[in-house]
């Protein structure tokens, strides 16, 4: 009912007007308006994975900050193409499309993902930057027409906006060796990447010290924080942390929002007065300057009162070569408040036991992290950007057995 105009791009009627009609119909002076650096430009919404979605307002002066700041400008030497397959509705659609503006790429959109599509259209359009969810590169490098195809035109992959399994990270370097592999990591709220890691952390090369280092920093590192952005791990009380101790990430900067749209109780709830930004996610730092994240503050497992990270379940369940997806929720236990449980997906034609999986685990992580139980399923729910729905994984499987 609040409706008050429907434009429609195809046939107009019934109370429709047409798009081409109104253009026809409008004065031919150009339409002008102020705005300012602080001006908001775009309202976009969180993903709601946690729960409902929510109206982000960015300003202009937020994108500018990280185009000027992380974009070379565009250059008649140089030709590039982009092509995205992430949704235009995300942040990382976004900053992709200005990045390439600014930067003179050409950028090659892709309806939806598809594998194959996205292998041909690389080839096709001699495609040199891309930007793919870990889903999407695990479906890539999986692909037993993956070969076939001429990708060498391909110099950049940048990844991420949900954790990389570190197997199939692994292999996508070792596959596609000429590539430079790129973990960005952002939200909506911080008007795209805050932090990366960059190519040269993807070259597992050194003495065997800085092999070890490189390979850790692949497996839960979201690299350094970009030039205009400031990065710290507090605690409960908002005391900043020392090095190597766990605690919720804040981000401050130029790109970072001052709220959401219209909602003061849950704009409290994430900034504080000083404008740093509440992340949600949990993590710590090496002493260069590396954070590594430790999961989300609302997924984290606490069993017996020792923290147990999801991802470092996961990671460990990756490496289960039967295995093709997981995830790793908690359930309630009389005992010892949670305890993790792995929801698995298994790879084709392949068979395990819950407890073949649960001995295997036993090897890879402390006798706490271990899971004690497991389900398995044929998929595991994920929104359009790859990220898992965990709350549909603890709202179906959650429950003691």
């Amino acid at each position: 009912p609040s409706v008050e105009q429907c434009i429609s791009l195809d046939e107009g009627g019934g109370g429709r007007q047409r798009y081409e009609d109104l253009l026809i119909s409008s004065a031919p002076d150009d339409v002008t308006e102020e705005i300012g650096d602080e001006d908001i430009t775009i309202l976009m919404y969180t993903s709601g994975t946690t729960g409902r979605p929510k109206g982000v307002p960015l300003r202009h002066s937020g994108f500018v900050s990280y185009v000027l700041e992380n974009v070379e400008p565009a250059s008649p030497e140089i030709e590039e193409r982009n092509l995205l397959t992430v949704p235009l509705y995300h942040v990382a659609g976004i900053q992709a499309m200005l990045a390439a503006v600014y930067g003179g790429r050409t950028l090659v959109l892709m309806r939806q993902f598809e594998t194959e599509e996205w292998m041909k259209m690389v080839q096709e359009q001699k495609v040199s930057r891309a930007m793919l969810v870990p889903t999407m590169l695990k479906w890539v490098i999986d692909h037993p027409d993956f070969k076939k195809y001429d990708l060498s035109s391909l110099k950049v992959i940048t990844y991420g906006a949900a954790p990389m399994p570190f197997e199939v990270i692994k292999k996508a370097i070792e596959e596609m060796r000429w590539v430079r592999f790129i973990n960005a990591f952002g939200q909506t709220e911080t008007a795209s990447t805050i932090t990366a890691l960059g190519p040269e952390d993807h070259v597992i090369e050194g003495t065997e010290e800085e092999r070890e280092k490189k390979l850790k920093r692949l497996t839960c590192s979201i690299g350094k924080p970009l030039p205009d952005v400031e990065i710290k791990i507090v605690d409960a009380e908002g005391g900043t942390l020392p090095h190597q101790e766990v605690g919720e990430i804040l981000a401050r900067g130029p790109r970072v929002m001052t709220g959401y749209w219209e909602d003061e109780e849950k704009s409290k709830k994430v900034m504080t007065e000083d404008g740093w930004l509440r992340t949600g996610d949990r993590g710590w730092t090496d002493e260069e300057g590396y954070i590594y994240l430790a999961g989300r503050t609302d997924d984290m497992i606490i069993r017996g009162g020792e923290n147990i990270s999801p991802e470092e379940v996961e990671d460990a369940l990756y490496c289960f070569e039967k295995i093709e997806e997981a995830a790793c929720i908690g359930v309630p236990d009389p005992e010892w408040g949670e305890e993790p449980r792995a929801v698995v997906v298994l790879k084709e034609r392949e068979t395990a036991s819950a407890e073949e999986i649960m001995e295997f685990c036993r090897g890879k992580l402390s006798g706490f992290k271990r899971p004690r139980s497991v389900v398995f399923v044929d998929g595991l729910p994920r929104n359009q950007m790859g990220k898992v729905l965990k709350k549909e994984l603890r709202e179906k499987y959650g429950k003691p057995m």
